[in-house]
């Protein structure tokens, strides 16, 4: 108990705001839009600590299960977290477009923002990184389809017709992920995984003498977890409060949102890239991606079903061609099985053009 308490010491005060939160919560909502705007900030920044536990733990496991059983288990717990925070949101906000901006955040964040970044401390560092380029390939396809049909199809889309079209992206979600899941952890596995040479292997040997107790390490991850629902219950509230009538884009939350869940992914993802493991990076980052799109529309189509009220999410024109354009340029990225400064370089700026659209209000 005390090497679990020593280990896990950062989580003590998000703890103990997590207890003070609820009973406060009226409190700080009816002391003012400051009082809301510092809670949400405290919130956001207790939640960024959790999530650093959850990729140290999410690290480990991916260590022990290797690929691409690890980055899954790191990009599945993510969407569910973005999936609890965005229903707690949709509860808290006016926002039709709160679900279509925080999906496309997330993929503009895991394509350019991790996949970016990464590739140019890695090579930076090491020069090209090798993967094997069937993952590229085979996640890119992928998403392109998932968010053709779930967010450009729907732009065309007479309104009378939005409930047939969402139970259709329903059942093609659930198809698509599920031979998705097949496909990836048994027919073509080896599409995700990359076979490092013996100087890599020998870095890595510090990992396979330690043994990693899996059962903790997932508690330990699925109790992080928890923790950031719970965290973010109150802070939909407090952030919603306190952003109110501030005239901030209307993106914003829904950036906030798409970051929360990612931070995991995005200490990881450096992590792998500074150690030379750019596959981990690639299954991390596209997985994410598709993760977010083919796992987190199903749920809010069937709550907009459920509650027989739509919910808009067609990309605007704006928010198509910078898909569009991200797509194309990873498509060229990630056919060849290497990366370098200048492909990371190119997403990172997609990523900088996406930030400044999202001040601009754009």
């Amino acid at each position: 108990m005390s090497t679990l308490i020593r280990d896990e010491k950062s989580l003590l005060p998000v703890i103990a705001l997590t207890l003070a939160a609820f009973p406060l919560e009226h409190a700080i909502l009816t002391a003012g839009q400051p009082a809301s705007l510092a809670a949400a900030a405290l919130l956001i920044a207790a939640i960024l600590v959790t999530s650093q536990r959850v990729a140290h733990h999410a690290e480990l496991l991916a260590i022990r299960f290797g690929e691409p059983y690890g980055t899954m288990l790191l990009t599945i717990s993510a969407v569910l977290v973005e999936v609890v925070i965005l229903a707690m949101m949709l509860l808290n906000s006016a926002s039709p477009t709160l679900v279509r901006d925080t999906i496309y955040s997330a993929v503009m964040l895991d394509l350019n923002g991790i996949l970016g970044l990464a590739a140019i401390l890695g090579g930076l560092k090491y020069g090209e990184q090798a993967y094997n380029v069937d993952s590229g390939n085979s996640f890119v396809v992928m998403i392109m389809t998932a968010l053709g049909v779930s967010m450009v199809v729907p732009q065309f889309l007479p309104a009378a017709h939005w409930q047939a079209y969402s139970v259709f992206t329903i059942i093609i979600m659930v198809v698509l992920y599920g031979l998705f899941l097949r496909v990836q952890t048994g027919q073509h596995s080896y599409f995700f995984n990359y076979a490092y040479g013996p100087a890599h292997d020998k870095r890595e040997e510090g990992h396979d003498q330690a043994p990693i107790p899996v059962l903790r390490h997932a508690l330990l991850l699925l109790s992080g977890i928890v923790l950031i629902g719970l965290l973010s219950e109150v802070m939909a509230k407090t952030l919603g409060a306190g952003l109110a009538g501030t005239g901030v884009p209307a993106i914003v939350p829904a950036l906030i949102v798409a970051l929360i869940p990612a931070s995991p992914e995005i200490l990881t993802a450096l992590r792998a890239a500074l150690n030379n493991r750019m596959q981990s990076v690639v299954n991390i980052a596209l997985g994410a991606s598709l993760s977010t799109v083919i796992l987190t529309v199903p749920v809010i189509e069937g709550i907009a079903l459920f509650t027989g009220t739509p919910i808009d999410m067609a990309l605007t024109p704006v928010q198509t061609a910078m898909v569009l354009l991200t797509l194309l340029v990873a498509s060229i990225n990630l056919n060849d099985g290497e990366t370098n400064v200048i492909e990371g370089l190119t997403h990172f700026v997609l990523f900088a053009t996406f930030l400044m659209l999202a001040m601009l209000g754009v």
